[in-house]
């Protein structure tokens, strides 16, 4: 009885774990933490900005759905930075959480033209930006 209860115990976490990351890829309006890069277009190695240094601000920004970025970096160090949407600028169509395999934008949004990937050192704050160039 001690066993079951003691697995239990391990398993209910890693299951809540899990069920909130997939609830997170479904949910259209998802926000993230800190940003830290790897800009490409979907299915490429990397076309456009990309990087896997620190977060390109120290305030921590989150970027959600609907946001616009521009990119003050270098193509192998991107640093996203929130802008008004309009031209030469890309917008946030989908945040993945807990992955970092920009190749995901292409079926769940398929619109896009571009990817940003935050690879954390602990990956579930890992996440993917689906980016569409305006």
């Amino acid at each position: 009885m001690i066993v079951i209860l003691a697995v239990l115990l391990l398993l209910c976490p890693c299951l809540a774990l899990s069920g909130w990351a997939v609830w997170r890829v479904t949910n259209d309006d998802s926000t993230s933490s800190a940003p830290a890069p790897s800009l490409g277009a979907p299915g490429e190695p990397s076309a456009g900005p990309s990087s896997a240094g620190p977060s390109p601000s120290g305030d921590d920004e989150e970027f959600a759905t609907g946001d616009c970025v521009v990119n003050d970096g270098t193509d192998n160090e991107a640093e996203l930075r929130k802008v008004p949407c309009g031209p030469n600028t890309y917008q946030v169509l989908l945040r993945i959480p807990a992955t970092t395999d920009g190749d995901r934008c292409e079926t769940l949004a398929p619109q896009a033209t571009a990817n940003y990937v935050h690879d954390n050192t602990i990956d579930v704050l890992d996440y993917v930006l689906c980016l569409k160039e305006r």
